[in-house]
């Protein structure tokens, strides 16, 4: 089956988390993302351990369904190589810091003189624009300055504590890739190129919407509150005889529910519960009588009390757990590949279906300079030119 964006040529000039995301996301889509890397290759391949038989684990997650070619831009015949494959491209992708790109002589103004049509996709800490835009930035960083680690923990008074994830960098590769898929609509309708820029200092902003609510309405600062909801009580983590479970009774109707299966219909009645008003001002207390009857039973009998009564609630799982999770297993989350070095291997699946498109991973992650040949052949080259560029060391074979 086709994918939505075949016929779509990305070069990749990325390292690291944010930019590679974004690739992997078009990658996923269809693009033809080719993958360029200094001679050592991106910094994300020597982010081990953990390894599978010397790669590294954390570089072939973000780069899958790419091409990869290893090039020593230092070097004029193979930054002219890059030009070449710039002329033909619908989409650049680059991360770097405000100025890398311009100084090579690949920056979006130059690069649209040769390509009017191109989209030039720009990922930083915090943006082209604005009194921060020569700063580097890091998820740590863009956590911190956005609110988010002002509100996450276990509860007021503790110290600051970053979401597990590198939530910046995926929701700014998101973002960007969201982005690049706009451009690259409003190009086929009108032939024109522009740039997309968006940063991770924006990303994690964006993962502030309730918190933002709360503090624009009320001037208040939301606080840590562990796994509890800032607006809709109970919709938390509860301990279980063995475990944990997330309960959701996130409005009146499920709240209602909800204690008819757990057989506490008294507290429905109490006073400091009736409303969402109510239990968010008593929401300590009402948790402490929750988890008192919660931890009578496993987690797996509660799941089955849930479900039979039509009330959102799932477990904690390890990542392991998740993995082999049935519908995790349905919804293809962790396809497997097989890599030239690494073998068998699990990976994420693509998290979003089409219809009408194949949404399977097609390739696995590229080997340092993989495709380095083939691809210069498509800038333009011929075989004694790719041959020269290789013996300079300009261009990178896989050893």
């Amino acid at each position: 089956m086709a994918r939505p964006l075949e016929g779509c040529r990305v070069i990749e000039l990325t390292h690291i988390m944010a930019g590679p995301v974004c690739g992997l996301m078009l990658a996923d889509m269809g693009a033809d993302v080719i993958k360029v890397e200094r001679p050592n290759g991106d910094d994300t391949r020597r982010t081990v351990p953990p390894e599978i038989n010397g790669e590294s684990a954390a570089y072939m997650m973000m780069n899958r369904n790419k091409r990869g070619i290893s090039l020593d831009l230092k070097q004029p015949e193979a930054l002219q190589a890059l030009k070449n494959l710039l002329k033909d491209a619908d989409v650049v992708i680059e991360n770097f810091r405000k100025g890398t790109m311009e100084r090579l002589g690949i920056g979006y103004e130059e690069v649209r003189k040769t390509n009017p049509g191109i989209i030039y996709t720009s990922l930083s800490g915090f943006g082209r624009t604005g009194p921060y835009a020569d700063r580097g930035g890091f998820d740590l960083i863009a956590q911190g300055m956005s609110g988010l680690m002002s509100c996450t923990g276990v509860g007021p008074g503790q110290p600051p504590v970053k979401v597990a994830a590198p939530i910046s960098d995926i929701t700014a590769g998101i973002l960007a890739a969201m982005g690049t898929a706009a451009a690259y609509a409003h190009k086929l309708k009108t032939g024109e190129g522009q740039c997309v820029d968006t940063s991770l200092f924006e990303a994690a902003i964006t993962q502030t919407y309730w918190q933002s609510a709360i503090a624009f309405a009320t001037g208040i600062n939301p606080q840590p509150m562990g796994s509890a909801h800032p607006l809709n009580a109970p919709y938390q983590a509860f301990r279980t005889s063995d475990g944990w479970i997330n309960i959701g009774a996130a409005n009146q109707s499920n709240w209602e529910r909800f204690v008819k299966l757990i057989d506490a219909e008294h507290l429905a009645e109490d006073p400091r519960y009736v409303t969402n008003a109510d239990r968010m001002a008593n929401r300590e207390a009402l948790a402490a009588e929750l988890d008192a009857i919660l931890c009578k039973r496993s987690t797996q009998e509660w799941l089955d009390v849930m479900e039979g009564g039509g009330m959102p609630a799932g477990p904690v799982y390890t990542i392991t757990e998740m993995q082999n999770d049935p519908q995790a297993v349905a919804r293809d989350m962790v396809p497997e590949l097989d890599h030239p070095k690494a073998g068998r291997m699990q990976t994420l699946g693509m998290p979003v279906k089409f219809s009408d498109a194949a949404d399977t991973p097609r390739r696995p992650a590229p080997l340092l300079g993989q495709h380095t040949r083939e691809i210069l052949a498509e800038a333009g080259l011929d075989a004694t030119q790719i041959e020269a560029l290789v013996s300079a060391g300009a261009a990178i074979e896989p050893k």
